[in-house]
């Protein structure tokens, strides 16, 4: 296959009807969600390319700019939270909660592999006031 070829395939799965998506753009709450889903990727990246720079090319590793990079990615967490009507505590306790269950003890390979998505479901599912604690 060629690159000509490969362009002309990909066309067949392209989304042709933009209409759905653009009233989609027109809710806030999205529009909010996706500012704070753009503002984590590239802060995440901007935090990769510095390592990838220390370890690749030699560059001392700047961690105070990795610091910066981390309350920039906290910065746009918190946009999504407010959106979301959640908070950091509460999303902390329950991201602990759904560990727990995966990893009863600790980490292992077997639990990783064999997690009860349900019982993981159920525990994010869980009401959580503003502080974090089950309402």
């Amino acid at each position: 296959m060629n690159s000509e070829q490969y362009q002309k395939d990909t066309l067949v799965t392209d989304l042709m009807d933009y209409g759905p998506v653009l009233e989609r753009l027109q809710n806030i709450h999205t529009v909010r969600l996706l500012h704070a889903a753009m503002g984590l990727c590239t802060e995440a990246g901007e935090f990769m390319d510095m390592l990838k720079k220390h370890i690749l090319y030699g560059k001392p590793l700047d961690e105070v700019n990795l610091k910066e990079e981390l309350g920039d990615k906290l910065w746009y967490t918190a946009l999504a939270l407010d959106e979301l009507k959640s908070t950091f505590d509460a999303v902390m306790e329950t991201n602990i909660e759904k560990l727990r269950a995966r990893y009863p003890n600790k980490f292992t390979e077997s639990d990783a592999l064999n997690r009860n998505l349900d019982k993981e479901r159920k525990i994010l599912e869980e009401p959580r006031t503003a502080a974090g604690s089950l309402d």
